[in-house]
């Protein structure tokens, strides 16, 4: 709306002072001509908008004077949770509302803690996404966010390693994690009968206890359509996303690390498990026994199935031996032994 894009450039002047024109489009997402059209309608409504001609130009506000007009709305309030991470509130639809939330704020601040604002904007940054990963696409996440504050069941198609489903959800919280997007919904009364099923993906967690019994997590990504009915669904009484996530995560990890790997590392190969692996390889590392005349040392580390670590512990190369167990050390030498087939 034109009212909040005039209070959107009225507040720019204010916190950062002298701006063109052309930056003014750029933070309004306008055109030029659609700026000096606005600029023009906050004069003619009384607000003293000066225009400095030449190299060092712009438009700015007359000497003292600044708006009291900077009461937040709920959205834009709710909107400032998500202050440091930029990219995710524009995937929620809230970019614009965020970009708002944020102006009304400097501008209630006083002049230095405005300026100790502007500096760590300046100076921090948190990107949420893994390195050389493009973002899942999340076409359906905004209507999906909507749901899940208005409290509303969502009828989804959905597509899981085992193929299509058709869900019907009580959307109770979304969660970032790594970069990729995840819903924690419960199924919906039309869906009791699937119940038993432990889980709609190998993302999933096990399934939770307590008020959390029926709830399950899927990623966003995989939904294929979503529409939002006029019904109405009631939280599990007791549920807390936060602790239901915490919980989940612990399970995950229990049900996936179900067996540990004996490894022999070199030097190189202690640097590399780290980076490879991240805490658990830390950890692994941590209780190390004592290194032999060559510097080489025995971890005991947590794996997955023994198809999955095959592959990851291909990823050490020759700076690590699996010693044990016995299946795992077999199936990594049939591996080799196909690779330098292969490439011989």
């Amino acid at each position: 709306m034109r009212a909040d894009r005039l209070l959107s450039l009225l507040l720019l002047l204010q916190n950062r002072g002298r701006m063109t024109a052309p930056e003014l489009a750029a933070e309004l997402e306008v055109s030029v001509r659609t700026v000096y059209r606005d600029v023009e309608a906050l004069g003619t409504s009384g607000v003293p908008v000066l225009a400095d001609r030449g190299p060092a130009g712009g438009f700015r506000l007359a000497d003292g004077y600044r708006t009291r007009l900077t009461g937040l709305t709920d959205v834009q309030a709710g909107s400032l949770f998500l202050a440091g991470v930029p990219g995710p509130a524009r995937e929620l639809g809230l970019g614009a509302e965020l970009a708002a939330a944020q102006l009304k704020l400097q501008a209630a601040l006083p002049a230095a803690l405005a300026g100790r604002a502007r500096l760590i904007q300046d100076r921090f940054h948190l990107d949420a996404p893994a390195w050389f990963r493009d973002a899942d696409p999340v076409p359906h996440l905004a209507r999906i966010a909507e749901a899940v504050w208005d409290q509303r069941v969502l009828r989804t198609h959905y597509r899981r390693w085992g193929g299509e489903v058709h869900r019907e959800l009580h959307p109770l919280g979304l969660v970032l994690k790594g970069g990729i997007w995840y819903l924690v919904a419960r199924a919906g009364h039309s869906e009791s009968s699937e119940s038993s099923e432990s889980s709609e993906s190998s993302e999933n967690a096990p399934n939770a206890e307590g008020p959390a019994a029926s709830v399950r997590t899927y990623r966003v990504s995989r939904f294929l359509t979503v529409d939002a009915s006029a019904d109405a669904f009631e939280r599990p009484a007791g549920f807390e996303l936060a602790a239901y996530w915490r919980e989940s995560t612990r399970r995950l990890g229990a049900a996936l690390h179900q067996q540990s790997a004996e490894l022999r590392l070199s030097p190189r190969g202690q640097r590399l498990l780290p980076m490879q692996f991240g805490a658990a390889g830390a950890r692994a590392l941590a209780d190390a026994g004592p290194a032999d005349a060559e510097g080489w040392v025995r971890v005991r580390l947590p794996v997955e199935s023994e198809a999955v670590a095959v592959g990851d512990l291909l990823r050490l190369g020759t700076e690590a031996e699996v010693l044990g167990p016995p299946a795992l050390r077999s199936a990594l030498a049939d591996t080799a032994a196909a690779l330098a087939a292969r490439y011989a």
